[in-house]
């Protein structure tokens, strides 16, 4: 390693002054691959900020897959998007804590000196979509450091200065970094596109991963009730932990999963457990089926999430990890008038509201590890190889995993620390 991190933990300028270059993880074109390849680290020149942008110095960064993504040039490359043609490389992290260093112009809610969290969206300020209807719905909608470059992999980092949100007193710099992507995923599904309410059922597809640890606890904190899918007994408990009302171990279901190349007599069989997981579910909620399903698995979980939702349900989906093209039985949802959901991130106003719970300890991070800035491309190949355990968050100006509580913060809990993962 030829770049020097001896002073990676000292502010080498005053805030309100950049340095000239800075330590940068990055990724070019020339070498996508594996991870711990793709991943460099390189000395880079410090952007400045325009108008109605900041750069903030980075405390800690979260550690997500989009990353990994973006190292392997899959499903596509990010060179081609964003700000990349620009500046020839790709810095990741899309989820941040740290201290704004400088402002650009225009930039009045936002001050040198400010500790913020940062959310991953970004929109152009002269999109109309973003004064009325919803940024996300703006044809210039990108998600920060994957679909641009200046992500939080580095000792600075560029965002639109409405990304910025009020870093929470009770946590620590790598607490703070580690919930932002997944948190505000979840917590547009079910607030917003699904309209979670008190005394709804919800059925949480990979509750004791990065997405459902964040959904049971928003159906709790709305009043709602939930019952969790797993691998695991421990992450059953786990899940009940957070509050959910009870759990089911998918593995006593592996019938249920499609393929999509199922033959007629094989579907029938599928079918068959499908139809026994939703019993199941429905002992669970006490004789009740679920009013909406939390789904981001995709193509083998799918069938069952429609066939499962009770009729006018409602199925929210933000992903597809077992596969995005979807085969089931659509007469369980006409018939029933069902209602299928997409979801994308947040928007800013969704992460300001989902961030004041984090702050006022009504909804926990859950955070696996810690490490230090050199192990940047060793924990991507990690992840790379599903040997990672849960959320990961790097240190980058903070010198240990502790650093960053206010004195003055509230007596809250901080993160939750264990083990997670569908």
């Amino acid at each position: 390693m030829s770049v020097d991190l001896t002073d990676l933990h000292t502010a080498r300028t005053a805030p309100g002054e950049l340095p000239a270059t800075m330590s940068a993880w990055a990724i070019r074109e020339d070498r996508l691959g594996e991870p711990k390849d793709a991943i460099q680290l390189e000395t880079v020149d410090v952007p400045q900020p325009g108008a109605f942008e900041v750069v903030v110095r980075v405390m800690a960064a979260g550690v997500n897959f989009n990353n990994v993504w973006a190292a392997l040039g899959q499903p596509v490359s990010v060179f081609k998007y964003g700000d990349h043609p620009e500046f020839g490389h790709h810095i990741g992290g899309s989820d941040a804590s740290g201290i704004v260093w400088k402002v650009g112009d225009g930039v009045t809610r936002w001050k040198v000196g400010d500790e913020v969290v940062i959310h991953c969206n970004q929109a152009s300020y002269e999109d109309v979509e973003v004064h009325g209807l919803d940024p996300m719905a703006a044809p210039s909608q990108k998600i920060w450091a994957y679909e641009t470059t200046w992500g939080s992999f580095a000792e600075f980092c560029k965002v639109q200065a409405q990304q910025l949100l009020p870093k929470p007193k009770h946590l620590s710099w790598a607490e703070a970094a580690s919930y932002g992507l997944t948190y505000f995923t979840a917590y547009r599904m079910l607030m917003d596109r699904a309209a979670v309410k008190a005394g709804d059922k919800v059925l949480i597809w990979g509750a004791a991963g990065g997405l459902g640890v964040f959904a049971i606890q928003l159906c709790v904190a709305a009043g709602a009730e939930c019952v969790g899918v797993v691998s695991s007994e421990e992450k059953g408990e786990l899940v009940k932990e957070l509050g959910a009302v009870g759990y089911i171990n998918r593995n006593d279901f592996k019938g249920m999963m499609r393929t999509g190349d199922e033959t007629p007599e094989q579907e029938k069989e599928r079918f068959g457990h499908s139809r026994s997981f939703s019993k199941k579910v429905k002992e669970l909620f006490g004789g009740e089926s679920p009013d909406i399903v939390f789904e981001h698995v995709g193509k083998a979980t799918f069938p069952t999430s429609v066939f499962t939702v009770k009729p006018f349900g409602k199925v929210v989906i933000c992903g597809a990890t077992s596969g995005y093209t979807l085969d089931f039985d659509v007469r369980y949802l006409w018939m029933k008038q069902k209602e299928i959901i997409g979801s994308h991130f947040a928007n800013a106003y969704q992460c300001m509201k989902a961030n004041q719970l984090i702050a006022e300890g009504k909804v926990k991070p859950v955070l696996w590890k810690t490490v230090g800035f050199e192990e940047t491309a060793d924990v991507h190949q990690l992840m790379r190889d599903n040997k990672h355990s849960g959320k990961i968050a790097i240190l980058v100006g903070a010198k240990d995993e502790d650093e960053g509580r206010s004195d003055d913060a509230p007596a809250l809990p901080g993160a939750i620390k264990g083990e997670i993962g569908n």
